[in-house]
């Protein structure tokens, strides 16, 4: 059996891809910051599915977490044949107006821990010949839209490089770029969702069908649903400074800063 290792795997998007890999046969390592969900969460997916889940309590904040991470990674005697680098947050407010160690928070789980744990994973998929590594990002990547569009767009251009280099190797890497998902990634920001049309909202477990499918086809970035594809193919063709314009006044309505 196969190993999968997801970060933020106790909610939203991540446990949305345990439930999947679970159910598909896959044996897990679910990482996250709250030892006690994570807990429960193995015992449900052992129960249901027969699979072995592991759990590993690490905050992608700190450089404890980040090496806690890595080290399962790059445990030969018990490979990682699937990373899911999903672990992330927003903040509320526009830029100056967030404190900056939030601002570096942030750009320490998006980007750094994503190289970190990537590079950590990847290596070890390249000597086997075999592996993927899907890493959560968001159609704010594509968006003018402070630290957080920031920091996704970063995921997305490292993420199509890596998957370049390595694209000989047997080893996919793929940037999973959903629109507005039902999780808790908005209340934990302290962000209203009333105002968020319901046509713009994605189910988790369809966006993560649609990932796995466009990760076996080798797509290096999957946008998982129609309405959002033709959105971001409005945004190529908008003008930059009039879409900063935009991208402004929507991302104080609707998203993170």
């Amino acid at each position: 059996m196969t190993t999968a290792l997801i970060t933020g795997a106790t909610a939203g998007i991540g446990a949305a891809f345990a439930r999947r890999l679970a159910g598909d046969g896959h044996n897990l390592v679910l990482v996250a910051r709250d030892t006690e969900r994570l807990r429960a969460q193995a015992t449900e997916l052992h129960d249901r599915h027969g699979i072995e889940a592991e759990v590993l309590s690490a905050d992608l904040s700190e450089d404890t977490g980040i090496e806690a991470v890595e080290a399962r990674l790059e445990d030969h005697r018990h490979p990682v044949d699937l990373l899911v680098n999903n672990a992330g947050f927003g903040s509320k407010g526009h830029y100056l107006d967030v404190p900056m160690a939030d601002e570096l928070t942030m750009l320490k789980v998006h980007c750094e821990a994503v190289l970190r744990l990537t590079s950590a994973a990847a290596a070890g998929m390249r000597e086997r010949g075999r592996g993927g590594v899907i890493n959560v990002a968001s159609v704010a990547a594509f968006l003018p839209r402070g630290t957080y569009g920031a920091s996704k767009a970063w995921v997305v251009q490292f993420t199509q490089g890596a998957a370049k280099d390595l694209a000989e190797s047997g080893v996919r890497l793929m940037a999973l770029c959903p629109g507005f998902v039902r999780t808790e990634f908005h209340e934990r920001a302290g962000m209203g969702t009333d105002n968020i049309p319901g046509w713009m909202w994605l189910d988790a477990d369809k966006v993560v069908a649609s990932a796995l499918a466009d990760l076996a086809r080798g797509k290096p970035v999957s946008i998982p649903d129609p309405r959002y594809k033709a959105l971001m193919g409005l945004v190529k063709v908008t003008p930059r400074g009039l879409l900063g314009g935009v991208s402004a006044r929507t991302g104080r309505k609707y998203g993170p800063q």
